[in-house]
């Protein structure tokens, strides 16, 4: 056995969080390898709500996700005896944000749409962008040492195994993690809650779903249950008893939940699955990154925590391995993703046990955890870390100071208002005729946004002197806001600010006004925040 491959990035698991973890990387021109042990989707449809900013990620790729299955509305819940039975209570959809993920502050609004339908599109993507998926072969063990990491692999189909190389890799191998636990990584949390069973079933039930509700919890004397429509015919029912099943057995318990026997239900599978809450206590070991489930397992809830979390995830560490191996950010920007990721899951944990549909697991009376708005935890979260600084220059900069250390974790988007460490935000802009977003300006480099095309200079200096590519847009002429004053609202700017923009769509760093010398301020937001490996000084006149 000799170590015939290599690859800049390999990424172990072929599923949701990995496979986007692929087409994030490899359109930001990294080759990467793919490995899972499965040849394809799992036939358990398993995540279906995608939140708006997991489509705004798939946008920026070139992903069109198919429309929602549930149309556009958020989904909502009932607490029944049984479809055909009495209905006791319907739930809202979530707290505060009412199901809309922040959709009114951005182009794109959440999808319904099942996992095993959505991966293929990824797949094909990833593929047209040129990742190299291995499906079929499972990794044995990894090496890891100070110039990269050897990965033990072996194809199951014709059980050869070989060795690959790689500067890095991106773990998405799942909640029972191996390469977590090889890395001697522990977890905190509410930890299990319960062990599910659960019966995938077809059958016609669509004359339920026609007050547009979707999950049911089934209360009986002796029997309790969720059901779940995955509107594609597909339904769920999901028991924590932990009892095994024949399929007598099974039709029976769907029966029950559906209140009729004289309904067709044809079974497709069962499964059985813990529900618990875990979170990495760091959630990368040198060289290696853990990602989704295998850096924080949060169980299913209305605020589709899970998968999306785990989308996130990949995003945030995609472009900074993308700006590492380029050579143009130093190592230690990588380190920014367990400072900026891990807080979130946290934030996302306490989340869940502070709404409705973990509150029951709490140990004390009541949560202790304000209950965010959806489209705070969507689009408003705050990312503290080298890669964001709190610093602010400018006129007035001692009444407006973006310290980091008092302000919350999260909160609506408008609040923020250009706060560095948050989502930039959406505005509608005029650009070559056509109407697009200032998140469709983000992407592949740095962008400095500012309506004073003082700045372009500045920009053009910058960039040559730290070999850090920044795209200055003045708005004003390039992209023209659909109203007038609202980029200077939106972004907390002066006459004569900035906005300084991560590749992911993350704020860096501003100017509220003018500095005494633009050059100086953007190349010191630089060195700061992208940690150039060329280091050029200025010169200042």
């Amino acid at each position: 056995m000799t170590t015939t491959d290599r690859t800049p990035v390999l990424i172990v698991g072929g599923s949701l969080v990995g496979l986007s973890a692929a087409v994030f990387l490899a359109w930001h021109g990294v080759h990467v390898v793919v490995v899972d042990k499965h040849r394809a989707s799992s036939p358990h449809p398993r995540a279906i709500g995608f939140t708006t900013r997991t489509i705004e990620h798939f946008r920026q790729v070139g992903i069109e996700v198919p429309p929602s299955l549930q149309l556009s509305k958020p989904p909502r819940r009932a607490r029944v005896t049984s479809l055909a039975g009495e209905w006791l209570e319907e739930y809202p959809w979530s707290p505060g944000g009412g199901g809309s993920y922040g959709a009114e502050s951005s182009p794109v609004s959440a999808k319904a749409i099942t996992q095993d339908h959505l991966e293929p599109v990824l797949r094909a993507r990833a593929v047209a962008l040129g990742a190299d998926l291995r499906l079929g072969t499972e990794l044995l063990g990894l090496d890891q040492d100070a110039d990269g990491v050897t990965a033990t692999l072996r194809r199951r189909d014709d059980g050869h195994d070989y060795q690959l190389s790689a500067q890095y890799v991106v773990a998405a191998d799942g909640a029972d993690s191996p390469i977590r636990e090889a890395s001697g990584i522990g977890r905190h949390g509410h930890g299990q809650l319960s062990v599910q069973r659960s019966i995938l079933f077809r059958a016609p039930l669509d004359e339920y779903l026609d007050q547009g509700v979707v999950q049911f919890e089934i209360e009986q004397p002796d029997f309790q249950a969720f059901l779940t429509t995955y509107s594609d015919g597909r339904w769920v029912l999901m028991l924590s008893d932990d009892i095994e099943r024949d399929e007598d057995e099974q039709i029976a318990a769907v029966q029950r939940a559906i209140g009729r026997t004289d309904v067709p239900i044809e079974l497709i599978t069962t499964g059985r699955w813990e529900l618990a809450a875990a979170i990495a206590d760091g959630f990368s070991s040198g060289r290696v990154f853990l990602a989704g489930d295998a850096a924080h397992q949060l169980p299913p809830n209305r605020g589709g925590f899970g998968a999306n979390t785990g989308i996130d995830d990949a995003h945030n560490v995609a472009w900074k391995l993308a700006e590492v191996l380029a050579g143009r950010s130093r190592p230690q920007l990588l380190d920014t993703y367990d400072a900026e990721r891990r807080p979130i899951a946290d934030l996302r944990h306490d989340q869940l046990f502070a709404r409705a549909d973990y509150k029951a697991y709490l140990t004390t009376p009541k949560s202790d955890v304000a209950v965010l708005d959806d489209s705070a935890i969507e689009l408003g979260q705050l990312y503290r870390s080298a890669a964001s600084t709190a610093a602010t220059v400018g006129a007035h900069a001692a009444d407006r100071a973006d310290t980091q250390d008092d302000l919350p974790d999260a909160q609506l988007p408008a609040q923020w208002a250009g706060q560095p460490g948050t989502r930039a935000p959406h505005l509608w802009l005029r650009a070559n005729g056509a109407d697009i977003s200032t998140l469709d300006l983000f992407g592949r480099g740095w962008t400095l946004l500012a309506d004073d095309d003082a700045w372009d200079d500045a920009a053009s200096e910058v960039a040559d002197a730290l070999a850090t590519p920044i795209a200055f847009v003045h708005v004003g002429t390039a992209v023209v806001p659909h109203e007038p004053e609202s980029f200077r609202s939106a972004y907390g700017l002066e006459q004569g600010g900035a906005s300084l923009v991560r590749p992911d769509g993350y704020i860096a760093w501003r100017s509220v006004s003018t500095p005494a010398n633009r050059t100086t301020a953007l190349s010191e937001a630089i060195r700061a925040t992208a940690l150039p490996v060329h280091e050029t000084r200025l010169a200042v006149p």
